[in-house]
């Protein structure tokens, strides 16, 4: 007679469970990876660039803040703390802020 113990189905399906869950664990963490490394580049490819026509954006003076311009559409792109500072200064009584801005959007003369 052998004196080989045949593993039980119960211990068989116990250690192909965790063999089956350190595999998920490891593909969670390579997808997580994976999309993280893909919101950085497409972070890096779209920043600096409008988000209406593609151009480069500008950086701009106005009012004291820097504003993000795109020369080639008129589109201004405004991050939240800028748009804090535009309100603080709204709120302080200097209501031309919001006068300049829109002086700046309008096309030059002969252009639409």
């Amino acid at each position: 007679m052998s004196d080989t113990v045949k593993p039980s189905h119960t211990e068989d399906d116990y250690f192909a469970k965790e063999d089956a869950e350190k595999k998920r664990k490891l593909a969670l963490n390579v997808h997580k990876a994976m999309a993280a490394d893909e919101a950085r580049r497409l972070k890096d490819l779209h920043r600096g660039h409008c988000p209406n026509c593609g151009q480069s954006m500008h950086e701009v003076k106005l009012r004291g803040v820097e504003v993000d311009i795109c020369f080639a559409c008129n589109g201004i792109f405004l991050e939240a703390h800028e748009v804090e500072a535009f309100q603080g200064q709204i709120n302080e009584g200097r209501r031309g802020v919001v006068a300049a801005v829109l002086n700046w959007l309008k096309p030059e003369s002969g252009q639409k």
